[in-house]
């Protein structure tokens, strides 16, 4: 199994927070790794994330430490989300950056690092393997997902597929073959995002942005075909109404964000609170946000977290909202898993996958008395890795397998007592 990547980052003080409450902040540094927050009511609150980013960090040490591991796992056929949450104003300096295209290299943000790293790895990859890169852009707006490269299709539906996971019927997907080509594209797609001014941002993104790369590569020296994606969140920013003065339109926007953020909170705390069983309801459904982010919450993705907070004290109750929100999602676990090709499966293919899958899980378990947890669970991500397993272990998953190849579970019976007789060997 695999956690989620949670980091947090403090930007500087803004003119009007230096303005309004001076310098003061609300936190304390103590690491690389924890700093206390200063609450009025439960005083210092220790928090602890794989990384803190103060506002003396390089943004390049954002890319490398959330994104870059990410990056990777696409390029190798693993699918990968990253996801930026926090206040209005507290996300734009390190997702997007000052721009996609004209920026300096130091204050560039993740989303131009994550494309240039992407086709950097694509292009020093080593053996006879094609890759394809696929680009899409949506909105999540007013609970409706609209196509950011043609706004014609303003209401695209999201499917399922039980090979590929969760899709988005019809969005556009734009051939990208270099890095400044991507940039270009997302820079005109970026044009088309509802935003609205407040009292905090007269640019205020309206809705929640989903980059979507699809890499595909083709491996010739055994035919086989492997498909990663990494998907890029920019959630839009929560919002208290008192401060941001919004009415009428901006009011209804401002609620349908709150609304899908709060649904985004009840599927963390469902995942992380109680134990789960086949039993657990999960409600993935209460909100397209979260219906596109199925798979990388608890699923079958790698995912990373970004939560982009204000150390100023004006701020403080929204800050420790976001903090509590990514505490939260650090218990997250996720099983990764290499998705073959759609158009390259056939029925047989399918069944032969299944029944190497349930092979795998059942030396897996036989070995478990002898091999530490570690060590199992890194012989899980080298299968996976391999493309030898490419499906989820969850429970319910594995009922539903074994249900479907009965007939064959003798015969894969035999091939783990040989196997396993070999490992003691």
């Amino acid at each position: 199994m695999s956690k989620v990547i949670v980091c947090a980052r403090f930007r500087p003080l803004s003119s009007g927070e230096i303005r309004d409450h001076g310098n003061g902040v609300s936190i304390h540094r103590i690491d690389d790794e924890s700093f206390n927050f200063k609450d009025e009511k439960d005083g210092d609150l220790k928090f602890g994330f794989d990384k803190v980013f103060y506002e003396d960090s390089a943004q390049a040490s954002v890319y490398e430490v959330l994104a870059m591991p990410i990056v990777q796992d696409t390029v190798n056929g693993l699918n990968g989300t990253i996801l930026s949450y926090g206040q209005v104003l507290t996300k734009e300096s390190s997702c997007q950056g000052p721009g996609i295209i004209k920026c300096d290299a130091e204050r560039k943000g993740l989303i131009p690092r994550v494309i240039e790293g992407l086709f950097e790895m694509i292009n020093s990859s080593e053996g006879a393997t094609a890759y394809s890169v696929k680009l899409s852009m949506v909105e999540i707006y007013m609970e409706k997902v609209r196509d950011l490269f043609d706004l014609s299709k303003d209401n695209i539906q999201i499917k399922e597929s039980k090979s590929l996971g969760i899709l988005l019927s019809g969005a556009t997907e734009i051939p990208v073959l270099e890095a400044s080509e991507a940039m270009q594209i997302l820079s005109n797609g970026i044009v088309n995002r509802a935003v609205g001014e407040t009292q905090m941002n007269v640019a205020s993104s309206r809705s929640h942005c989903v980059y979507i790369f699809t890499v595909q590569q083709d491996i010739s020296a055994d035919k086989r075909t492997k498909t990663g994606k990494l998907i890029l969140v920019d959630l839009a920013g929560s919002e208290k109404v008192g401060k941001t003065g919004a009415e009428g339109r901006l009011l209804e926007e401002a609620k349908t964000i709150n609304k899908s953020l709060s649904a985004l909170g009840n599927v963390v705390n469902a995942l992380t609170c109680s134990p789960l069983s086949k039993l657990t309801h999960i409600p993935y459904r209460d909100s397209k946000l979260t219906r596109i982010l199925q798979d990388a919450l608890g699923g079958s993705c790698r995912m990373a977290l970004l939560c982009c907070c204000s150390q100023s004290l004006s701020n403080a109750p929204e800050t420790l909202s976001t903090l509590r929100f990514g505490a939260r999602a650090q218990h997250i676990k996720a099983a990764p898993c290499v998705i073959p090709c759609e158009d390259k499966i056939s029925k047989t293919q399918e069944y032969n996958v299944l029944n190497k899958d349930v092979a795998c899980e059942r030396i897996l378990d036989m070995l478990k008395d002898r091999m530490g947890i570690e060590e199992l669970e890194m012989l899980r991500e080298l299968l996976i890795l391999e493309g030898i397993m490419y499906r989820p272990s969850s429970m319910e998953d594995l009922i539903s397998e074994c249900e479907t190849v009965g007939s064959t579970l003798m015969s894969s019976l035999g091939i783990t007592v040989e196997l396993v007789s070999t490992v003691e060997e």
